[in-house]
């Protein structure tokens, strides 16, 4: 049974990246898509990750591809990544409640103003443990 995982939430542009354990979020970033394999590497070093899990949405397949080049000897999981988006803005509104007029408006009927990949990448790590528990 793993203790700490990376958390991949990929994308064409950025990606959301979070280390996350049992007991929690170590970190959590977005990262430019580009960066993805140097942000690994630091976050590999900084932090005992057992497995590397990743949603199976966008570009998804080709960051497996050079994620495995890459960290030949770390082991790779795919995840389904069904609706964590939505769940990742729900997460964000949670925890960054809306202020002045904006908190008179529903959240579902605002985008938060900060990317939510992050919030994705710790949701699948969450759904991960709670499947694999």
């Amino acid at each position: 049974m793993q203790k700490t995982i990376l958390s991949i939430d990929p994308g064409r542009e950025k990606c959301g990246v979070a280390v996350v354990s049992r007991s929690g979020i170590l970190i959590k970033q977005v990262v430019a898509t580009i960066n993805l394999l140097t942000e690994i590497g630091k976050l590999c070093d900084c932090y005992p990750v057992d497995l590397i899990i990743m949603g199976n949405g966008t570009t998804s397949k080709a960051a497996q591809f050079q994620i495995k080049a890459a960290f030949p000897d770390m082991p790779l999981q795919i995840c389904e990544e069904y609706r964590t988006t939505d769940a990742a803005k729900i997460r964000y509104w949670q925890e960054n409640p809306p202020s002045g007029w904006r908190r008179l408006l529903p959240t579902t009927m605002q985008v938060p103003p900060d990317p939510v990949d992050d919030y994705a990448a710790v949701i699948l790590a969450e759904r991960y443990f709670i499947k694999n528990s």
